[in-house]
C-alpha cells in the first residue's frame, strides 16, 4: 500500500505539471489541429488531478504530491524541442508530438502499474477510476499518432534543415 500512495503521489505531480506544460506546447504549435488536440488534453488532464485527488479521498490518505522525477524530464525534453525548432515550422510540431507521447506513454504505464495494484490491494472501485484515466490517455496517444501520420510529419520531412 505504500508503494501505491508513493506512486499516486508521482503521478499526481506529474499531472499538475502537464497542466502548466500543455498550454505552453498548445501556443507554440503550429497547426490548428495540434493546437486544439493540445487544448483539449488539457481539459482532460485537468479532470485527471480531480480523479487522483478523488483517489486519494477514496483511500483515505491526502492528496500530496511528490516531484516524478520521469516527468519533469520529459518535460523538460519538450522545451528542449521547442527551443531547438524553429517558429510555425512542421518539424516544430513533429517534435511537440513526439514529446507529448513521451509523457503519454509515462501516463499509460503509470496508470497501468496503479490499476493492476489498486486491483490487487482489493480497491477495485479506485481501480475504476484509474481505469477512465488511462482509456482518455491511451486515445490522446492515438489522436497524436494520427496527427503526425496524416501530414505533419510528412509535411515536416519535406522542409530545409
Amino acid at each position: 500500500m505504500d508503494f501505491f500512495v508513493d506512486e499516486l503521489k508521482d503521478i499526481l505531480w506529474a499531472e499538475k505539471h502537464l497542466v502548466k506544460a500543455l498550454p505552453k506546447m498548445e501556443d507554440k504549435a503550429t497547426t490548428e489541429e495540434l493546437k486544439q488536440a493540445l487544448g483539449n488534453h488539457l481539459a482532460e488532464t485537468e479532470g485527471h488531478v480531480d480523479r487522483l485527488e478523488e483517489v486519494f479521498d477514496m483511500i483515505g490518505v491526502g492528496a500530496r504530491a511528490k516531484k516524478c522525477e520521469a516527468m519533469a524530464g520529459i518535460i523538460k525534453e519538450g522545451e528542449d524541442v521547442i527551443a531547438d525548432t524553429e517558429t510555425g515550422t512542421l518539424t516544430r510540431d513533429a517534435g511537440i508530438i513526439m514529446a507529448a507521447q513521451k509523457a503519454e506513454h509515462y501516463e499509460i504505464a503509470t496508470y497501468g502499474g496503479l490499476i493492476t495494484l489498486a486491483k490487487t490491494l482489493g480497491m477495485p472501485d479506485v481501480a475504476e477510476v484509474l481505469g477512465q484515466t488511462i482509456q482518455e490517455e491511451k486515445a490522446a496517444d492515438v489522436l497524436l499518432s494520427s496527427i503526425a501520420e496524416n501530414h505533419i510529419n510528412i509535411s515536416a520531412s519535406e522542409e530545409a534543415s
